[in-house]
């Protein structure tokens, strides 16, 4: 079945508001099994939004239509779709009642426009508003399905769930066929690397599909398959997972949308560990994202972030000869980095200490290059380990994609100490 979304809504169209809805609809119509071919953005315009639902009628099954169901003179969403059906319109009573009532229990007088909120296309079936005031509408004709929904998301999502559902099953769905979905997130690969790593089954892919995403630092693959019951969709996504998991499971780090950072707060949690960071060109990011995640405060004791040499002597009690002279590593070096997590490990106190010493860019410091950055990791009773990067990008880029990469060597750390299942 193939479905059309339409907002209309010049308020969408002049970026006031955000279409949260296309999301949370796209999400729900997969999830029943329905594919969503296109979605259109339309201003408070008749003409237009004629023009775009007639295309919509001729190349699609299911037509959502969101927002214009409200009581003033700009809500014509219900009147475009009865002029071009041929249709009239007609009081929904029970919504009108409502609508009433509702008014004389706040002792307000009702405005007449309020009245529109209750009209219906003649024919279609009201879809009760549970959370607002406007009914919404859903009908068939010559083969196309029209549901017509509130735009505020409060009221469309409650809807959706408890009247849009329910009649997609009674009138358009012969044999319920579900899409099902899992995500596998993976750390430490770039997304050209991990697709090229499977370049034979995405080229290749009927049933189950492969979909790979990028985020900074992170890449989401997302399986789906069509199938009439759970079992059938379960077998055939572990035999997709199992296949991409001899090639790339050393970088995979959880089995949902998850980022790297809850993981890592969850497992440093779940294991009584604690946590702190020392960082320099990264500027206090990696502590930013680590204590975006609610309950960070269990494992993340704190950071510094020694920028000078002065502060990384002082404060991390990292040698000046390894951060000037002639012979010196400097700042961004092997040595430094293992300096700083030494340091920070035993200012802390904490199970684990991390650091980070680098060029962000644009140009270059200690005649090294942008985007060449070392990260270290301390562990109570184990040996400092370092690791050399070579990242492309600009400033931000390089400081989020060297955040990211110490998540994953922390992780994988935790992983091979036998601390992480997936």
């Amino acid at each position: 079945m193939k479905a059309e979304m339409i907002a209309v809504g010049t308020e969408l169209l002049l970026g006031q508001i955000v279409n949260t809805n296309a999301q949370y609809l796209s999400q729900q119509l997969a999830m029943l099994g329905i594919d969503v071919y296109y979605q259109t953005v339309v201003g408070d315009n008749p003409a237009r939004l004629k023009d775009v639902v007639a295309t919509a009628m001729e190349r699609a099954d299911l037509v959502l239509l969101t927002g214009g169901l409200g009581p003033t003179m700009d809500d014509i969403t219900k009147d475009v779709v009865a002029e071009l059906l041929d249709r009239s319109m007609e009081m929904h009573l029970p919504s009108l009642q409502k609508m009433e009532d509702m008014f004389r229990d706040r002792g307000v007088a009702m405005v007449e426009s309020n009245r529109r909120q209750a009209h219906m296309i003649e024919g279609s079936d009201a879809l009760d508003n549970s959370a607002g005031l406007a009914v919404g509408n859903a009908l068939i004709q010559d083969g196309t399905a029209f549901i017509l929904l509130p735009g505020p998301p409060k009221e469309m999502k409650p809807m959706f769930e408890e009247q849009v559902i329910p009649w997609l099953e009674n009138n358009l769905f012969e044999e319920r066929v579900t899409l099902y979905s899992r995500m596998l997130k993976f750390a430490g690969i770039g997304e050209s690397n991990l697709e090229a790593s499977l370049i034979d089954l995405i080229e290749l892919q009927t049933d189950p599909t492969i979909a790979p995403y990028a985020k900074e630092g992170e890449v989401l693959i997302r399986l789906a398959t069509k199938s009439s019951s759970l079992q059938e969709a379960e077998q055939k996504l572990n035999d997709m997972e199992e296949q991409i998991l001899v090639r790339v499971g050393k970088y995979l780090f959880a089995r949902a949308d998850v980022s790297l950072e809850q993981v890592l707060v969850e497992q440093f949690t779940k294991h009584h560990l604690s946590l702190a960071a020392a960082e320099s060109c990264t500027g206090g990011l990696f502590g930013e994202l680590i204590t975006s995640v609610a309950g960070s405060s269990q494992m993340f004791t704190g950071g510094v972030i020694t920028y000078s040499n002065q502060m990384k002597h002082e404060l991390l009690n990292v040698p000046m000869e390894l951060l000037e002279g002639e012979q010196a590593p400097g700042a961004v070096s092997h040595e430094t980095a293992r300096a700083m997590a030494d340091g920070l490990l035993k200012l802390m106190k904490t199970d684990y200490a991390v650091s980070i010493t680098g060029v962000a860019g644009p140009g270059q410091s200690e005649r090294k290059p942008a985007g060449l950055v070392y990260i270290g990791i301390a562990a109570k009773g184990e040996e400092t380990v370092t690791h050399e990067l070579r990242l492309n990008g600009n400033r931000e880029m390089i400081r989020l994609r060297a955040v990211k990469i110490l998540m994953q060597r922390l992780w994988q750390r935790l992983q091979d100490k036998g601390l992480i299942t997936i």
